[in-house]
């Protein structure tokens, strides 16, 4: 039930929110923001495991695959998207499903975060295997489109992730690892956009963050996988290089240019001189990691 679930409480700090200034709203939701980062604290091991159980399906060759309804479906999505031109990744590698399809991207489907088989259509739709690790993501915790896509994962032998906003949520039941973000009762009562999304959002950073940097899609604090697919990019890939290696903009540009573009590349031919070729060479038995090649 609906009024059993934290996040559903009336916030006992806000009664009053439709009578106060708009600088004492702004107030009251800042001071209900800071306090996500610390119920995520409490949620750092399972985290943790969840890192892991990514980066092993990434080692195996398998996949991460975000599932959600609603906030919580968009923000899976989001950063899906997000991890192509940041960490140079496939987009069948990172996914995201959303109940209801990209349609429910900017408008409500009827119905469909209510289906437990539409959940399962999904992940069936990509061939799903045990190699892949699949994270259902459900502020309430109970959500039917979730808990179906969970339930077909383990079918399948995927690893499973359910990250909730409530204790004792529902679709952690079916889940090996389960992540309770207990967010409390939102500023507008009900609208979990608000604290409880901003608790999803920083875990999934989290989450697909540490599992790129786990993979060496970094080198330092520095992603250097960048895919550079406008000017921006392209001149942040040359920094990249700059910061990396020491060398003047020219060089960078130079070094880019012989690389094809691929900023590990042209790192590891500055700081090792060496050709295009041997670079390669030395990051494919490296795995990939730019530290290891050096």
């Amino acid at each position: 039930m609906l009024e059993n679930l934290s996040t559903e409480q009336r916030n006992h700090e806000t009664m009053q929110l439709d009578e106060k200034s708009t600088m004492e709203i702004l107030e009251m939701m800042n001071k209900e923001d800071r306090k996500v980062p610390l119920a995520i604290a409490n949620e750092m091991e399972q985290i943790e495991q969840a890192v892991k159980a990514v980066i092993a399906s990434f080692k195996a060759g398998g996949r991460l695959i975000y599932l959600g309804a609603g906030t919580s479906g968009r923000l899976g999505v989001l950063d899906a998207v997000e991890c192509g031109p940041t960490f140079g990744i496939s987009s069948e590698v990172v996914m995201g499903f959303l109940a209801g399809g990209m349609k429910a991207f900017s408008e409500a489907v009827e119905g469909a975060e209510d289906s437990f088989e539409i959940g399962k259509e999904d992940l069936e739709s990509v061939s799903l295997t045990d190699k892949d690790t699949v994270i259902g993501i459900a502020a309430s915790g109970r959500t039917p489109y979730v808990i179906g896509a969970l339930q077909y994962a383990a079918e399948r032998g995927a690893n499973t992730v359910a990250i909730s906003c409530n204790k004792g949520a529902e679709i952690s039941r079916y889940a090996q690892i389960a992540i309770e973000i207990e967010t409390g009762p939102e500023v507008l009562t009900g609208s979990t956009r608000l604290k409880a999304g901003t608790a999803q959002k920083l875990v999934l950073n989290m989450i697909s963050t540490a599992s790129m940097i786990g993979i060496g899609k970094a080198y330092g604090n520095l992603m250097v996988d960048v895919q550079a697919t406008n000017l921006k990019l392209i001149e942040r890939s040359k920094k990249i290089i700059m910061d990396s290696t020491q060398v003047d903009y020219d060089t960078a540009q130079q070094y880019y240019e012989k690389a094809d573009g691929q900023v590990k590349t042209a790192i590891v031919m500055i700081l090792l001189d060496c050709t295009k070729e041997e670079a390669e060479a030395k990051l494919e038995s490296a795995g990939g990691f730019v530290r290891k090649a050096v």
